[in-house]
């Protein structure tokens, strides 16, 4: 029987071992903005192993499967084996029910894990050299500073013989059950707070894998039992059956339908900050529609008209310019010496064409799009594009015209001093 009691030292190197074995990821949504995490939501997963394969799983580079009346085989033949098995799809809060007989062997580890991109992990863990006994773990955001959090359960034979391992997770706290029987439970306010609680959505991942390796470090090494001899190989894991549901943002199932994507509003790895995109354009507060917007075009055409009008809207527009022109001439004749004539011409060029995607106005912008997007992108917030487009007013040009009465005045002024030059004369 496999003893648990390892020196501190052991422990946590061994605790590094499987933290570096098992986890990663490939965009942390702490450091930088991450693609959406597609969502099960309604679609709860019920695998049956023993009829074959589950298209909820795809298998990692170098897995290679078999199925036959005990489930899924994991096999192990040589140090550098891991078949693994992951969900393409995430759960944000929910329940995991796996069937498995753990792998037997000395080193050999068997695991089934939730886990976060942002490295928030649930485990179940078994070794290959303890037949009484189970491990439960957690981690937050990856923290391997301490390695106070696991702890052993017995069980019946966990190495030769099938049980029902589950783990049930909401916001306010975990359970880890062994055949429908709660055998541990964290709360989230235990956990710092609340701080170091895993809380943000989590693939499965399921295998086994070498801790007893020559190549392993020492500590992981006598975690698990010691040195594996491959002469015993091979070593086989049989995962016979998982079940998944989504509670999709809630602390129970199906209070949070048509959840299609979770996409973190922010890089707290907080769970409050995970904004569920739906299918539906319509439920809560927590979800996130997507409208989308068509463009119109449509080309405008120049009009005459006898004063310059101009239109304008609340929306975000784009502003082109056509042009009314206006003249008109005035002539008028005095009964002098003197012909008179008025002009006037006045020319406006004014235009404008409201485009907006809101109204049936002639439209041709790129311009005034608002689009709300729940997911994959990230992170669940709307965005809002204006641009407002305005061409330069053409010169205003007018005329001004002469006053009449003033070129009257000047003619009789001149002809009073034709008068008087004759007088003189």
């Amino acid at each position: 029987m496999f003893s648990k009691a390892l020196s501190t030292a052991a422990v946590v190197l061994a605790a590094a071992g499987l933290v570096s074995a098992q986890t990663y990821t490939d965009c942390n949504p702490l450091k930088k903005t991450c693609p959406a995490n597609p969502a099960f939501g309604d679609n709860k997963v019920d695998c049956d192993w023993t009829k074959g394969e589950c298209d909820a799983f795809h298998s990692m580079i170098g897995t290679s499967l078999k199925y036959d009346g005990k489930g899924a085989s994991f096999i192990i033949n040589k140090e550098s084996d891991a078949p693994t098995i992951r969900t393409d799809n995430y759960i944000f809060f929910g329940r995991v029910d796996v069937v498995v007989q753990a792998a037997q062997g000395q080193g050999i580890v068997t695991s089934a894990v939730l886990q976060s991109d942002d490295l928030d992990e649930i485990d179940w863990e078994w070794v290959g050299g303890d037949n009484a006994q189970v491990q439960s773990n957690y981690f937050s955001k990856g923290d391997t500073t301490t390695y106070d959090r696991a702890v052993y359960h017995p069980v019946s034979a966990p190495l030769t013989s099938t049980h029902k391992y589950s783990v049930e997770w909401t916001s306010t706290k975990i359970d880890w059950l062994i055949d429908d029987a709660v055998v541990r439970t964290l709360n989230a306010a235990d956990a710092k707070g609340g701080s170091a609680f895993p809380q943000t959505p989590m693939q499965i991942k399921m295998g086994t894998w070498v801790a007893g390796g020559k190549n392993s470090n020492a500590g992981t090494r006598e975690w698990a039992g010691g040195y594996t001899d491959f002469d015993d190989a091979p070593f086989t894991a049989y995962y016979k059956s998982v079940t998944i549901v989504d509670y999709a943002g809630k602390d129970a199932p199906g209070q949070n339908a048509g959840a299609k994507e979770y996409v973190y509003g922010d890089n707290s790895g907080d769970w409050t900050s995970i904004k569920v995109k739906k299918s539906s354009s319509t439920d809560d507060d927590e979800k996130t529609t997507t409208t989308k917007v068509s463009k119109t075009s449509t080309t405008a055409e120049p009009t005459k008209t006898k004063t310059a009008e101009t239109t304008s809207t609340e929306e975000e527009t784009t502003t082109t310019s056509s042009s009314t022109k206006k003249e008109s001439k005035t002539s008028t004749k005095e009964e002098t010496s003197t012909k008179e004539e008025t002009t006037s011409a006045e020319e406006t060029k004014t235009s404008e064409v409201a485009t907006t995607f809101t109204t049936a106005a002639a439209t041709s912008s790129d311009a005034g799009a608002t689009t709300t997007e729940a997911g994959s992108g990230s992170n669940g917030a709307q965005e809002t594009g204006s641009a407002t487009e305005t061409g330069d007013a053409a010169p205003s040009v007018s005329t001004v015209p002469v006053n009449s009465g003033a070129r009257v005045a000047g003619s009789v002024l001149a002809a009073a001093g034709l008068m008087m030059a004759q007088i003189l004369i």
